[in-house]
């Protein structure tokens, strides 16, 4: 092989080697802006998971006193506006999830039924009341009330957790960074 061979072939995988870097570099930092912009909605949807779980245990306390029908569906509503809000929150990841990291993608997968099943036992539980607003003592309407705290329960504790599981993963990454540990090794 001649010496300008030897040369060209060197410029060719020098070049192919900069064009590899400089166009998966930003598709890298896009992933990481669009995770990041996930990790920043989950962080809303918990706190706004938190909020529902503290009215949902404010109606279901209510199944043990003898609170007005009205109480009852000031806090049915209150909790309707809730899971309106959580609505939007769990529209804006699923937007989202194509560019999430798979664990983001699996609490979107987790959360959402969970939304859904709290959704419809909200509306139901609401129905119930305005349909028969003296019923708030009932055994059936009871088990809507308790319905709605576990499912806003579950809820606030799996975003929680998947929150939690990101923030560990993020420190652990920085860790593994700092100590120059190859991807593949954690």
């Amino acid at each position: 092989m001649s010496v300008f061979a030897s040369i060209r072939a060197s410029l060719l995988t020098a070049t192919l080697l900069t064009g590899w870097v400089v166009f998966t570099t930003p598709a890298t930092a896009a992933d990481n802006a669009e995770s990041d912009q996930v990790s920043a909605s989950l962080s809303d949807a918990r706190m706004q998971a938190f909020q529902l779980k503290e009215d949902a245990s404010l109606l279901e306390s209510y199944t043990r006193s003898s609170v007005s029908w009205e109480s009852h569906q000031s806090a049915i509503l209150k909790i309707k506006d809730d899971v309106n809000k959580m609505a939007g929150e769990l529209t804006r990841l699923q937007e989202s999830r194509d560019g999430a990291a798979p664990w983001q993608r699996a609490a979107i997968d987790r959360i959402v039924p969970v939304a859904k099943e709290l959704a419809a036992n909200t509306t139901t539980a609401l129905e119930a009341l305005n349909k028969n607003p003296r019923q708030v003592h009932t055994p059936a309407y009871q088990e809507y009330l308790e319905a709605i705290y576990d499912a806003a329960n579950n809820m606030a504790a799996t975003i929680a957790d998947f929150s939690n599981y990101g923030k560990t993963k993020e420190r652990l990454d920085r860790l593994a960074k700092k100590l120059e540990i190859p991807e593949s090794a954690h």
